[in-house]
């Protein structure tokens, strides 16, 4: 057994994860186990800089606010804005330290640079795929409404449009009804399934309908770019507006519908990205994944299909998933993993990093199932020995140092 393991073992370049697969995806999803730790962003970059030079990549997507991405996309390839002003706007999960990153401030450095002096058909891209969601609620859908608003106001007739933009800010109200923390807890906190709240999903859906009807016109009369940023304003407010209204909702399936609209959020903007060519996708393990998700709340345990089952689903073979396991954390309280586990049978190995063809040790492993790997810490998810065969890839971490920060 150890030796069929070892067979599947290669270096942890971007062309050993391109030979498991049957062709240059579309989306190429590198997943991480854990959120924080700049070893695991260190390798993505570098995993990034690869497939950029090799494999004709040009854009890369993360687990971060899509609204928020537009500054760190515009800053890369046209130099807008300072690096240190936009690692403060640009990134959304301050919980998790985005902005704050010295691996994520390397990456935007690089590309940056790489960038300057190149024409925009060879600029690389940069894109942030979750919703303008955190773990304590969602924003309000002012900036993505009436932005989609702005953008048809400036180009069609005005009456075309379901309303002027004084209404959607009549509408909207105050910004902090929509962002209340309490919420998340109480439904009734919410202002999702208020009357202007519903109106709002109306007006919504109808400025994306025009905004889909007027596309000839609005590609001949603006940037592709332009088209595509509107686009992204109408997903945003939709499933904003979508998000809000769930959040007022006092059923047992709340937070199940919750967590599914985010992933499909998720889904939406990567099927969006993915027409631009071939993207490299960084998120949790558990958004990119084939199977359905799960997690323990408050009320119980809940389950849905992750953004990469979604994705997967539309895209087949366009859509490839690595996920990334490894063995310790100590900082965290992550020791040596048990022998009888994926990442034991992983860590026995001579490498501190290698590349595992998934599907091939599922086959090797036959029936003998591994155990499930236990965390002592909340913040790292190890992998689920089930989902082994449906992964493509498995990008093994021997031990995660810790950071040491000035």
């Amino acid at each position: 057994m150890a030796t069929d393991i070892k067979d599947t073992a290669r270096a942890v370049e971007a062309a050993a994860i391109m030979r498991l697969l049957p062709a240059r995806p579309r989306l190429l999803a590198l997943g991480e186990p854990t959120h924080g730790e700049d070893t695991l962003l260190d390798l993505r970059n570098e995993l990034f800089r690869q497939l950029v030079e090799e494999e004709g990549y040009r854009t890369i997507a993360i687990e971060s606010d899509c609204m928020m991405g537009l500054v760190v996309d515009a800053y890369v390839t046209s130099g807008t804005g300072n690096l240190d002003e936009v690692m403060k706007r640009g990134f959304s999960h301050p919980d998790l330290g985005l902005g704050a990153s010295a691996a994520n401030r390397e990456l935007v450095r690089w590309m940056r640079a790489r960038n300057d002096g190149r024409p925009a058909s060879e600029q690389l891209r940069f894109a942030g795929f979750d919703g303008p969601l955190e773990i304590t609620g969602a924003a309000s859908p002012r900036q993505a409404l009436t932005a989609l608003h702005g953008y048809l106001a400036a180009r069609v007739d005005a009456d075309l449009l379901p309303c002027p933009g004084e209404t959607l800010d009549r509408l909207l109200g105050t910004d902090d009804r929509w962002t209340n923390p309490a919420a998340m807890m109480d439904p009734a906190q919410s202002v999702g399934q208020s009357a202007e709240a519903r109106e709002l999903r109306l007006l919504a859906d109808d400025l994306v309908a025009l905004l889909d009807a007027q596309t000839p016109h609005l590609l001949a009369a603006t940037s592709r770019d332009d088209w595509d940023r509107a686009r992204l304003y109408g997903r945003t407010a939709t499933g904003l507006l979508r998000y809000h209204y769930w959040m007022a909702d006092t059923s047992p399936a709340r937070m199940t519908r919750l967590c599914a609209l985010r992933d499909s959020m998720m889904a939406a903007n990567l099927l969006a990205i993915a027409e631009k060519g071939p993207v490299l996708v960084h998120a949790h393990n558990s958004h990119l994944q084939r199977e359905k998700s799960t997690m323990q709340m408050w009320q119980g345990p809940v389950e849905w299909w992750s953004a990469g089952a979604l994705v997967s689903a539309r895209l087949g073979e366009g859509y490839a998933f690595a996920a990334t396991a490894l063995g310790t954390i100590r900082h965290r309280g992550v020791d040596t993993p048990p022998p009888d586990t994926v990442e034991g049978l992983l860590y026995a190995l001579p490498e501190d990093r290698c590349v595992i063809d998934a599907p091939r040790l599922a086959a090797a492993l036959g029936d003998t199932r591994p155990a499930h790997r236990v965390s002592p810490w909340f913040g790292y998810s190890p992998l689920d020995p089930a989902h082994l065969a449906n992964s493509d890839g498995i990008v093994f971490v021997k031990d995660i140092p810790q950071a040491w920060r000035c």
